[in-house]
């Protein structure tokens, strides 16, 4: 097929070319694979600029898509490529094989800059791609760790994401040092967060939070704008209608009791330990799960050797979910239904109700094939298996949120499935929250585009203080 890029692409393309650095924030849809590797046709073949780019991806954009996108266009066909996924041995084979473009995924670059320095070789690649850099955000991973190291001796350095920080202005630092090493927004962490935060919740010296200062957005991407570029789908892209569905569930009242209960000695036991994220994730997880109607307990049961042994059990609490997906199900008259759910036992459960449809997962190139082909009625899948990269958007327009993600990201990017360029239909969103759950707060926080686990605390205690004022006045 002839590439005949848009304004917006070329746009794009050039500025590709035309920067050592850059952070390219691409709405999703906007073609971002197409433009890259277009760019790094031009610097291999017409500018000899560079002999060979590496691609960081997550695993399934790294084993399909960027290859894929290379065959849908005639002026890329010269352009080969090299996969250095799998076994240690295939890793090897492949990053000895020669080729234009080299993918991996984002598990395995710590891997590979450690095989580089072990074998004392020299950096190969003189171009990094790094396609959702947000993946990149923390500053104590690995993976950064190890980038960290060399990408100094790439010639050229791309970050491409739609979502740069989602989950707020610190998740920035990480990734604008891959580009210029700290030049722009401070050598340290520490530095960035004196310079642009103050201390929030503490205890003592330990602090849990940092607030942006005021005007600390503003400036930050003030400081990066001659590295960055942005453009958004609403601008540039003719998009379908795009219909949100709010189906409120009751829960059922043995449910409900269980619940509110579970709602007080969440919160009881969150305000004794000492709190920490991981405890407030706990928290909100657990009334998320029984929302969907099951939550995970842990039970001691005797070992082989006698001793006790802590497993995980579930423990159903209603169907009211089920109930209202089969309706949504029967309701489509046969059209093709895309369900994103949170947990595993949401995803045993809903197999099972809905196996006479013969519900289906997406794999592999051919599970891609099929649901866009139409042959799939009911796909499951788990937001974080269904981000970047999957163009879904011929298989379907109907989508329901079967348990609301405590995630922005996730939330944004598998929606972006089926709402992007190419899809002919209006989109349906379908979210099913249960009234007066937590549900309803991850919901407020998602339409604010912001999920912050303080804000989402906050309001299961005004919550129940509400409820406690409503039984007092009785």
């Amino acid at each position: 097929m002839k590439y005949v890029p848009h304004d917006y692409q070329e746009f794009t393309i050039n500025r590709i070319l035309q920067s050592k650095r850059l952070f390219a924030v691409l709405d999703m849809g906007l073609g971002k694979t197409s433009c890259t590797l277009t760019a790094i046709e031009e610097l291999i073949a017409d500018r000899f600029e560079i002999d060979r780019a590496l691609v960081i991806a997550p695993l399934r954009v790294a084993d399909d898509t960027w290859e894929s996108e290379r065959d849908k266009w005639e002026h890329l066909q010269g352009l080969t490529f090299s996969k250095i996924l799998g076994t240690e041995k295939q890793r090897i084979k492949a990053l000895s094989t020669e080729a234009d473009v080299y993918t991996i995924n984002r598990e395995n670059v710590k891997w590979l800059v450690d095989y580089h320095l072990k074998n004392r070789m020299t950096w190969k690649f003189d171009m990094i791609v790094i396609d959702e850099s947000s993946s990149f955000k923390s500053h104590d991973s690995q993976r950064f760790k190890a980038l960290r190291k060399v990408t100094k001796y790439a010639k050229r350095v791309v970050l491409l994401t739609g979502t740069p920080d989602p989950n707020g202005l610190l998740d920035l630092w990480s990734q604008a040092y891959l580009l210029d090493e700290g030049e722009r927004l401070g050598k340290t962490i520490t530095a960035y967060r004196d310079r642009y935060f103050r201390p929030g919740r503490r205890n003592g010296n330990v602090i849990y939070e940092y607030l942006p200062k005021a005007g600390a957005k503003e400036a930050i991407f003030d400081t990066l704008k001659d590295i960055m570029v942005s453009l958004s789908a609403k601008d540039h892209l003719r998009m379908p209608e795009r219909i949100d569905n709010v189906i409120k569930i009751k829960m059922p009242a043995a449910a409900r009791a269980k619940y509110d209960q579970m709602e007080e000695d969440s919160i009881l036991e969150l305000e004794k330990a000492d709190v920490v994220a991981g405890n407030k994730a706990a928290v909100t997880n657990k009334l998320l799960q029984m929302a969907n109607g099951a939550v995970y307990y842990e039970d001691l049961i005797p070992g082989e050797d006698g001793e006790l042994e802590t497993v995980r059990k579930v423990e159903w609490i209603h169907d009211a979910k089920l109930d209202a997906l089969e309706q949504i199900v029967e309701d489509s008259a046969g059209q093709p239904i895309m369900v994103f759910y949170s947990y595993q036992h949401d995803c045993e459960r809903l197999m099972k109700r809905f196996a006479k449809y013969n519900p289906g997962t997406i794999k592999d190139r051919e599970s891609i094939a099929a649901w866009n082909a139409g042959k799939v009625k009911l796909l499951i899948a788990h937001p974080a298996s269904m981000g970047h990269g999957l163009n879904l958007q011929a298989g379907g327009n109907i989508i329901v949120w079967f348990g609301v993600p405590n995630n922005l990201e996730y939330y944004l990017q598998a929606n972006a499935r089926l709402y992007r360029q190419g899809q002919q239909q209006t989109v349906v969103i379908n979210h099913l929250l249960m009234e007066n759950t937590h549900d309803m707060d991850v919901m407020e926080s998602l339409t604010q585009k912001k999920v912050n686990q303080d804000e989402l605390i906050a309001a299961v205690k005004a919550r129940i203080a509400e409820r406690k004022g409503s039984s007092g006045n009785k």
